[in-house]
């Protein structure tokens, strides 16, 4: 009898948990690779968080997350394939605060009410940053050359109706300012462009520059922080400078609506998982992303406040022009 209970546990132990250690459900979720989709180009910060969250929960998971980028359409075709994907808890969507303004913009039926959260994983915030060999060495000599050349100056965003965007065309409705928006699939290609001198500026979020900024290729001329970032604690704020705009980025995990709970529940105990782990904080810490975890619930409530928030913003700002 000792004996058979001694398998027993060892059946039972053998079920729950995989090759890893990583738990799995009594329905035997997860029991193959999961999906884990990035609607922007490699590059930019939502393609780094991933591969850094991917990387992380080989020891917590018992399956693998395998990244797959589908850029398009300012982000809304990667969160449509998830969104429209069986609910099974397979494909899981990279997500980001432009799932709040797509749907204000016209550009995609996909919206945040489509998804079940699970975790938000970082935050940083968007910037006004140009080359290290622009003229303007300051805020304020490129505020007086885009006011003594209306619309003359180029700002590169990560696709139209993107955070980037919405920061930029908000900093000229702020400022009375005229600038002209160059989309690209992405913060990364945005970034190219601002470096292959395609466009005067960018709007783009701290992570997907930091490596430029290190390499004294990029200038970031202000910050749309709260506060004065870490990372550029040299860099004054907008609101320094007297412009009340603050545009912080986040990025992190849902799966679409009617996801078993059983699935959904094993995806935010392993987002908890990674966000605790060394290697994800020093990974973040590695690649100038900020650790800003949400469970999925407080996560919700954040989509709720910003997208009134936004719709606010969006009815006063022209994204056209």
């Amino acid at each position: 009898m000792k004996r058979f209970l001694t398998s027993l546990s060892a059946l039972m132990f053998g079920l729950l948990w995989g090759p890893t250690g990583a738990q799995v459900t009594s329905s035997g979720y997860p029991n193959k690779p999961v999906e884990l989709v990035v609607s922007f180009a490699p590059g930019g910060g939502v393609d780094t968080m991933a591969r850094v969250f991917a990387e992380v929960a080989r020891p917590h998971f018992a399956q693998p997350f395998v990244v797959v980028n589908r850029p398009g359409a300012s982000g809304s075709l990667g969160l449509s394939h998830v969104a429209q994907a069986p609910a099974d808890g397979y494909k899981v969507a990279m997500v980001f605060i432009e799932l709040l303004t797509i749907p204000l913009m016209g550009i995609s039926k996909v919206q945040h009410e489509d998804f079940v959260p699970i975790a938000k994983l970082a935050a940083d915030p968007s910037t006004v940053a140009v080359r290290a060999d622009a003229p303007w060495q300051n805020l304020e000599d490129f505020m007086a050359h885009a006011k003594a050349n209306p619309g003359k100056l180029t700002f590169s965003n990560a696709g139209n109706g993107s955070i980037s965007h919405i920061a930029a065309a908000s900093l000229a409705q702020k400022t009375g300012l005229q600038f002209t928006h160059v989309p690209y699939q992405g913060s990364g290609p945005a970034v190219l462009g601002l470096l292959g001198g395609q466009v005067d500026a960018t709007a783009v979020n701290f992570a997907a520059l930091n490596a430029h900024i290190t390499s004294g290729k990029v200038r970031v001329l202000a910050s749309m922080s709260e506060r004065r970032y870490p990372n550029l604690d040299r860099v004054p704020t907008l609101r320094e400078k007297g412009i009340d705009l603050t545009v912080d980025v986040w990025r992190g995990l849902a799966v679409a609506k009617n996801t078993p709970k059983e699935a959904v529940d094993a995806l935010r105990q392993l987002a908890s998982k990674a966000a605790n782990d060394p290697q994800m904080q020093e990974s973040v810490r590695k690649q100038s992303l900020t650790l800003a975890y949400e469970d999925g619930p407080e996560f919700q409530k954040t989509w709720i406040k910003e997208s009134q928030q936004l719709k606010q913003t969006m009815g006063l700002i022209d994204l056209k022009n």
